[in-house]
């Protein structure tokens, strides 16, 4: 089960964190892999180490904000490949205040970034899955696209990831007549180069201790999982779902 050999999978911000997770967990089942992100030397970086899986990786540059850049990432991928079959909405970053005192361009960075590339990236790679009535869309949003906080104020990162949630349920709809399945995965506290530096506090070690029922945060690798399954051939009838994996954050 979950052979994914011969799949073509899209992954963006996958120069760290969360997305260069995914991409050695795609690598490892198999499926071949156009890695997306800004920092293009750190894509060439993983590219030699997912080649050992032997597996084609194709690096691109691309700002998951720039609509110009996802069509011509689309393009480059479909000549390569012929096909995609699977895409994971992975980028992400936001800035962190509250609805006092956060600023319009910091709402609209966060909303840019966490939102609209969602629905950008959807839609030029959902018309290549088409063409060949099969798709596997998988976004990342967050259990803080669930709930809200009481730790850190941070309202466009909930608003975005909240409509990331959404995004996925009216996605899910209107593409399952071309077998093309979209799914949410909600991760809980993991670290990135975007979380470490709060994760590792006292005070909010101790937050975490206290609300999260596994008392810890999520090692490398339990995210994983959801993604491949989602990803897989068996999972064909599982559309518009949102998965947390959050150590039991959104279930207390």
């Amino acid at each position: 089960m979950f052979n994914l050999k011969g799949r073509v999978a899209v992954i963006t911000g996958a120069s760290s964190g969360l997305g260069r997770q995914m991409a050695k967990a795609f690598a490892n089942q198999g499926a071949d892999l156009a890695i997306l992100a800004r920092r293009v030397e750190k894509l060439e970086e993983l590219k030699i180490e997912l080649e050992n899986n032997k597996v084609s990786v194709l690096p691109i540059k691309c700002d998951v904000t720039n609509t110009e850049d996802i069509l011509n990432a689309a393009k480059l991928i479909e000549e390569k490949y012929g096909h995609v079959d699977i895409l994971v909405n992975c980028a992400g970053s936001s800035k962190d205040k509250g609805v006092l005192d956060m600023n319009d361009d910091e709402w609209k960075f966060t909303i840019d970034t966490d939102l609209t590339s969602v629905f950008k990236m959807t839609r030029a790679f959902a018309n290549i899955m088409k063409k060949n009535n099969y798709g596997r869309v998988i976004n990342i949003a967050s259990m803080y696209g669930m709930v809200g906080n009481t730790e850190i104020p941070t309202i466009a990162y909930h608003s975005s990831k909240g409509g990331v949630v959404n995004f996925t349920r009216a996605a899910a709809a209107e593409l399952a007549p071309y077998n093309i399945t979209v799914n949410c995965i909600c991760p809980g506290y993991f670290y990135t180069e975007l979380t470490t530096d709060v994760l590792n506090t006292d005070k909010f070690q101790e937050f975490a201790n206290n609300h999260v029922p596994m008392k810890r945060y999520g090692n490398e690798g339990e995210l994983n999982v959801g993604a491949i399954f989602l990803a897989s051939d068996e999972a064909s009838y599982v559309t518009g779902v949102i998965l947390p994996i959050d150590g039991g954050y959104t279930a207390v």
